[in-house]
């Protein structure tokens, strides 16, 4: 049976600006308040030390610097999904809201749960993720303009500059797009070589989609098994059932990966496409070579 670390606890509520700072001192707890900059994490170290656990929220980006200093400070951080503090705060029944008090309930947290250590991803991985959030964004812009062209084509009356400009904008955006997806798949097949390899060998995935599900397994380094991806992605099932009234479909749990999910569901036609249907000959051929004992 696993048990909370030995180690004190800091639980920390990370916004833009701040960070509200929990610890226990004996029997007393301490609340600081520090700004979210390096000085500020200086404080933090200076008041908590760096022999501790620092358990935080994955807040966007805003935890980020915070996390990658106290690495780099020998000190053990935990990364929480705030779906999970959420639940647990819900389970003991806290009322109110606030940032020291949603610092004093990490610090709890900490305290009564068995946290996972948290680390930076490989430089790589982290920069190739940024060239693919921003070519999505340049996605998104050039199916705007796409959309913003079709609509002024069909009016009456067109001016030529709204055209000409739209026109040289999705111009841009093409080629803004198409350098940034070589770069990417250039660092992914440099460094990943035998994974995108392997990816690809899959029927009705492409480079493109091989390089993204790369990125979202973090490189396969930290799935002990393919359920664990399964259940990163949100597809794993969920059943919906109570007594003998409630009889709900099982369906995928579509917690995370939605990006990743409508990638591979676009693949799954290419993959129909490509894999060999089964001819009612074959059926009956397989029937006779074996005998199937239905259960």
């Amino acid at each position: 049976m696993n048990l909370p670390s030995p180690m004190p606890v800091v639980g920390i509520d990370v916004s833009k600006a701040s960070l509200a700072v929990c610890y226990q001192v004996g029997q007393q707890l301490k609340h600081v308040e520090v700004p979210n900059t390096k000085a500020g994490f200086q404080q933090l170290v200076q008041a908590c030390g760096t022999h501790c656990v620092f358990v935080l929220e994955a807040t966007g980006s805003y935890y980020l610097a915070l996390a990658y200093y106290l690495y780099k400070q020998k000190g053990q951080v935990a990364v929480l999904n705030p779906l999970v503090i959420k639940r647990f705060i819900q389970m003991h029944l806290g009322k109110g809201k606030s940032d020291r008090k949603d610092a004093q309930w990490l610090l709890r947290y900490g305290q009564q749960q068995v946290v996972k250590p948290w680390q930076p991803d490989e430089t790589v991985l982290v920069e190739c993720r940024q060239l693919e959030q921003v070519s999505e964004q340049l996605l998104k812009q050039k199916t705007m303009i796409s959309n913003s062209l079709e609509a002024l084509q069909q009016q009456p009356v067109v001016s030529k500059l709204a055209l000409k400009r739209l026109q040289q904008i999705w111009t841009q955006l093409d080629q803004q797009l198409h350098d940034i997806e070589a770069e990417l798949l250039r660092l992914l097949e440099q460094h990943y070589a035998q994974e995108m390899t392997l990816l690809c060998s899959i029927p009705g995935i492409g480079r493109k989609t091989a390089g993204l599900l790369l990125l979202f397994a973090g490189g396969f380094a930290r799935l002990d098994n393919y359920r664990q991806l399964i259940a990163k992605a949100g597809l794993s099932p969920r059943e919906h059932s109570s007594g003998t009234s409630i009889r709900g479909k099982v369906r995928i749990t579509k917690m995370g990966g939605g990006l990743i999910r409508s990638k591979l569901f676009m693949c799954s036609f290419a993959a129909k496409k490509r894999i060999q249907p089964v001819r009612p000959g074959m059926i009956d051929s397989s029937r006779k070579a074996r005998t199937v004992k239905w259960l």
